[in-house]
């Protein structure tokens, strides 16, 4: 008897489906699968071995960053879904820098603004035209044109203006006072009191009456304010916009597929968030490489200039490691997925530069801190200034009172003051992360620009951190290349640091190792075997005294190879000393001129290192660096950034290892070279991609330029309100005779803050 199955099971979600209901279905290798939806179906046809084989169950997902918000000038403020700031009121932003969609705000508010734009603009004939020339009031009547403004500014006060109230309203009950109180209090003021003497103008003396009995009213200045505070908004939220191009564009570097080879060996375009650890992936010429991984098979060029900055192709063959961004530029790979999703270098320079964007400088801490007392300081001058028209003013007094208690709250709106900082720590960090330097935090680059001590690291900071063959010296009966052959042959076993120069030397030479017999290291000398019937051995002068052989181990050749910070190696077979062999770790070519620069930018430069005296000052003689530390642990790095703190110098470290880490921890700023240890780049406020000392000069003229814009932006936001206040009280009056209306108020607060964010987009383009 035939069961009749009339469901499935969804492979993708595993929902279970009834058969027949009209569902997608897709033939997949002669078998039909079923699925709740549409959107199933599509994620199993754009990768059916990732379901069917199970590695979805494998998939650890991550709570996505764009689920969770933050607030970009109260970066403390951090919760699920979007929303508004309760310390200022702005709209949160995705914490994972760019959203996937578009600007919801922008667009609400664009809409708000076009509103508020539509209503201004009758108004303002309705108002200003009979000051032109044009009779509009006369035609329309005096009565029928002020309830005619009242119409026009209903729905831009009770619609188009509720988000700006809401967050001034918001503002009053946590008392966290801040540009939405002022434009809340200033609004409403001018549209109560016009609302007022439009309907109960017998309220008012007979002084404040025109000869109609009409009292003045000001719902066009309320509803131009509205409109130019939007006008602000959508300037600055477009600014911000562009401050995240280069987070844009370090997304972009990544691939949205991965060619993944299945275990049935077919083969075919996955899409990336489906890519696991251990996948193997085929990387054709021309392609981006996907992940993190390490190349199993093939040889090719890979452009690593996203990480380097070089521009010339690194030779990748098998075992070696590759970088998610890079580009595959003319040969084929295959490689083993390592790190994937937010593990791979490039989601971290992404978290990195979002979250710098994000986080606050010393400096705007003490923007915040003064905004918190200008609020109430503001509110206090506009009731001095109401007070003292009303008692002093002329008539109609009241007017004069409203008018510039009004224009008070309206033109000392902190908008300026608060986008100063964030606004250029948000360009430069973005302008940074596209020369290689990847800012952690705001308050790096703010001590960065108040350095004045610089320790480094010697290897992998000032020198390639690579070891290579410099010198093979025969002392008269076999050749160099003999020598260099016998080394070779005994260091091809060996672990030592120093091996893999040694045999690169070699095999530069075109030389082949011999086979070794009796192969054996000896502890802190050296390494001893048989090479062709003769005992031979590589290592120090105790491992020649171990082996017995005869020769001088401290002759002045080797006197000489040591002072200029080479290491040198003896060579013995047929019992005694055949040669010598140095290794040296060459100072990267880019490392004289970034000394130099660093010094003209006022630096004093030390140089913290473990590796030996003569070569920490043969390294440090030649590129005139201040002071040389040699010898030290980790422990003793820190020692030294400690003491120098405590002498009250400003100092920052940079480094690329793990025992560099807690130096650069304790630093004011911590620099780690991008080619370093995890760790090392995780205790520093600073990476550089590209791991040379030129990346320091640009960190610190970025830091420098910086500080400088945001010094730029506090006095025009400081300065602007210095003067406007007074203009708005009426400090001109006995001079010009006029009062600046609340109208050309807004207008002068908004042209403040375009003024701050134009001059902090400049960084943009600044030279580093």
């Amino acid at each position: 008897m035939d069961i009749k199955i009339d469901t499935a099971i969804d492979p993708v979600c595993g929902m279970t489906v009834k058969l027949g209901a009209g569902k997608p279905t897709l033939n997949y290798k002669n078998d039909d699968y079923h699925f709740c939806a549409q959107r199933c179906h599509d994620r199993f046809e754009a990768d059916p071995y990732f379901f069917l084989s199970g590695a979805n169950k494998r998939q650890v997902k991550a709570a996505p960053k764009d689920a969770r918000y933050t607030c970009p000038m109260d970066p403390e403020i951090i919760q699920d879904g979007p929303g508004t700031c309760p310390i200022c009121g702005m709209a949160l932003e995705p914490m994972g820098g760019v959203p996937d969609g578009p600007n919801h705000e922008l667009i609400d508010f664009t809409r708000r603004f076009w509103v508020s734009t539509g209503a201004a603009v009758p108004l303002l004939i309705l108002t200003m035209g009979p000051m032109l020339g044009l009779p509009i009031r006369e035609w329309l009547g005096e009565q029928t044109a002020r309830y005619l403004e009242f119409a026009l500014a209903i729905p831009v006060i009770l619609w188009a203006a509720m988000p700006l109230f809401a967050r001034g309203w918001s503002s009053i009950k946590t008392w966290n006072l801040n540009m939405w109180t002022l434009i809340l209090l200033g609004v409403s003021a001018a549209f109560g009191y016009s609302v007022v003497a439009l309907f109960f103008p017998q309220l008012f003396p007979e002084p404040v009456r025109d000869a109609g009995g009409f009292v003045p009213v000001y719902f066009e200045a309320a509803v131009v304010i509205i409109a130019l505070v939007f006008l602000g908004q959508m300037l600055e939220l477009r600014a911000r916009e562009r401050t995240g191009d280069a987070i844009k564009a370090l997304l972009d570097l990544a691939p949205k597929t991965a060619r993944r080879i299945n275990e049935d060996g077919s083969e075919y375009d996955a899409p990336l968030e489906n890519i696991l650890v251990g996948d193997r992936l085929r990387i054709r010429p021309g392609e981006t490489v996907p992940v993190d991984g390490i190349v199993l098979e093939g040889n090719s060029s890979v452009d690593e200039a996203m990480i380097t900055g070089e521009p010339i192709g690194v030779e990748k063959t098998e075992g070696a490691s590759v970088t998610g961004g890079t580009t595959n530029q003319n040969g084929a790979l295959i490689i083993e997925a390592q790190r994937v999703g937010g593990d791979t270098t490039l989601a971290k320079i992404i978290d990195m530069v979002s979250s710098a964007q994000r986080s606050k400088a010393p400096m705007q801490k003490l923007a915040d801190r003064v905004a918190g007392y200008f609020v109430p300081a503001v509110v206090g001058a506009a009731i001095i200034a109401f007070i003292a028209w009303t008692i002093f003013g002329p008539e109609p007094s009241l007017i004069y009172a409203i008018v510039s208690a009004v224009s008070v709250l309206i033109i000392a709106c902190p908008c300026a003051l608060g986008l100063a900082t964030p606004m250029s720590i948000m360009t430069a960090t973005g302008r940074g992360a596209q020369m290689g330097v990847l800012i952690k935090d705001a308050d790096a680059l703010e001590q960065m620009a108040r350095v004045d001590t610089l320790i480094i690291d010697k290897t992998g900071t000032l020198t390639e951190g690579k070891p290579v063959l410099s010198d093979v010296v025969s002392f008269g009966k076999m050749s160099e290349d003999e020598l260099l052959g016998i080394a070779a042959a005994l260091e091809q076993n060996s672990e030592h640091p120093l091996a893999d120069a040694i045999i690169k030397g070699a095999q530069k030479r075109e030389l082949k190792p011999g086979s070794l017999d009796g192969f054996e290291a000896v502890t802190g000398k050296g390494v001893q075997g048989t090479l062709n019937g003769k005992k031979v051995g590589l290592g120090n002068a105790a491992m020649m005294e171990h082996l017995g052989v005869s020769g001088d181990a401290e002759s002045d050749a080797v006197t000489a190879l040591r002072s200029t910070g080479k290491t040198v190696m003896f060579v013995a077979a047929g019992g005694e000393i055949s040669g010598m062999i140095a290794v040296s770790d060459p100072i990267k070519a880019t490392t004289p001129e970034a000394i130099r620069a660093l010094h003209a930018s006022g630096l004093e430069i030390i140089m913290a290192t473990g590796d030996s005296e003569a070569t920490a000052k043969f390294v440090g003689a030649e590129l005139g660096i201040d002071m040389v530390h040699a010898g030290l642990l980790p422990e003793a790095k820190k020692a030294l950034v400690d003491k120098l703190r405590a002498e009250g110098k400003t100092v920052a470290m940079a480094g690329d290892g793990i025992n560099d880490s807690p130096a650069l921890a304790s630093a004011d700023v911590g620099i780690a070279m991008g080619s370093g240890a995890d760790v090392a780049i995780e205790s520093a406020g600073i990476t550089l991609l590209k791991g040379d000392l030129a990346g320091i000069v640009r960190a610190r003229n970025l830091a420098n330029a910086t500080l400088s814009n945001i010094k730029q932006n506090l006095f025009f936001a400081f300065a602007y309100n210095a003067v406007g206040v007074p203009i708005a009280a009426g400090i001109l009056f006995p001079i010009t005779g006029m009062l600046m209306s609340p109208m050309l108020a807004a207008a002068a607060m908004s042209l403040s803050s375009v003024s701050v964010i134009s001059n902090a987009l400049r960084l943009r383009t600044v030279k580093l």
